[in-house]
């Protein structure tokens, strides 16, 4: 039975990897979506399309997207269209809040053409400063106050409230740094990692204590395709994280010894906000889904620098 699948945000790092993985199934159609404002055609899969397309369209402009959803009647949808980046998105804070319209028309789209589920990728920023770790889908308090999280906490909550009037089923996955390789320069493992292998000075905002964890995309995919193709965690909340802590002047120190740079470790003021002092995600969801261990720090910096498509892009 062919099912008939919607990416948003499909030509971005993790929406275009997770397309591929939907393609791979012979008995799924795929159709892609992007605004390419952050996206780039060079990320689409390289395979045959005998059982996808891409249509470049803005979710967020209703007439748009209704076009695409009326005409195809998808079953499921994957809801990963957003405006991204830390930077990117205080310098356009009314543009973040237009992403509420994305979600608003999917959700009104989905109800009446036959969608069986909506997954959703909100973000680690929703927690705002830690005030609990590890931090848990459903104990620690959501407490951000950037624009940006509060989108995602909307978004959460539109998802929930259509669930309980309409019965749109939904799964959101809270995802925390993933790298790999079609990821763009300005998150910080690729921007450090660029820069290293340029043998360029590594700038941090701060003093680097800020710690992170990092989610190599495989096990992003892995385990959001498996809440998917199982039906696992429906109506629930996953966090997609990585369970190593570490601070972002570690890693960059970390990065310059397995590239073997002579980069120098250089440091700009600390930004206004937005930049959390820790994070670190609950994954026990996670681990379930993935049915193995995650792919350590070392390993997945390794398996990126392999990849030649990362070094050119």
């Amino acid at each position: 039975m062919m099912r008939t699948i919607l990416i948003t945000g499909g030509a971005g790092f993790i929406g275009s990897c997770m397309a591929e993985k939907l393609i791979a199934d012979k008995d799924n159609f795929i159709v892609i979506v992007d605004d390419l404002s952050t996206g780039d055609l060079k990320k689409l899969p390289l395979l045959p399309k005998n059982n996808w397309c891409f249509i470049k369209c803005n979710v967020n402009n209703y007439r748009d997207i209704a076009e695409i959803m009326l005409s195809y009647r998808f079953d499921y949808v994957f809801h990963y269209a957003a405006l991204v980046g830390v930077k990117r998105t205080q310098e356009n804070p009314v543009k973040v809040l237009d992403d509420i319209h994305g979600i608003e028309n999917i959700l009104n789209l989905s109800k009446n053409s036959g969608v069986k589920r909506i997954l959703f990728s909100s973000s680690s920023e929703i927690y705002g400063e830690p005030v609990e770790l590890p931090q848990n889908e459903y104990t620690t308090p959501l407490n951000s106050r950037i624009p940006y999280a509060i989108v995602k906490n909307v978004a959460e909550a539109y998802l929930k409230s259509y669930k309980k009037e309409f019965g749109i089923e939904y799964t959101i996955f809270r995802f925390f740094n993933t790298y790999g390789p079609k990821q763009s320069k300005d998150f910080v493992m690729s921007k450090f990692l660029s820069l290293a292998l340029k043998n360029q000075n590594i700038t941090i905002y701060g003093d680097g204590t800020q710690t992170r964890t990092f989610c190599y995309i495989e096990d992003n995919i892995d385990a959001c395709f498996n809440a998917f193709q199982n039906n696992l965690f429906i109506n629930d909340v996953v966090n997609i994280g990585g369970e190593i802590e570490i601070s972002i002047l570690d890693l960059a120190n970390k990065i310059v010894g397995i590239t073997g740079s002579s980069s120098k470790i250089t440091h700009l003021p600390q930004l206004k906000e937005g930049d959390m002092t820790r994070r670190l995600p609950d994954i026990v969801k996670m681990k379930k889904l993935l049915k193995r261990e995650p792919i350590q720090l070392k390993e997945g910096i390794t398996k990126l620098l392999t990849n030649l498509q990362f070094i050119s892009h």
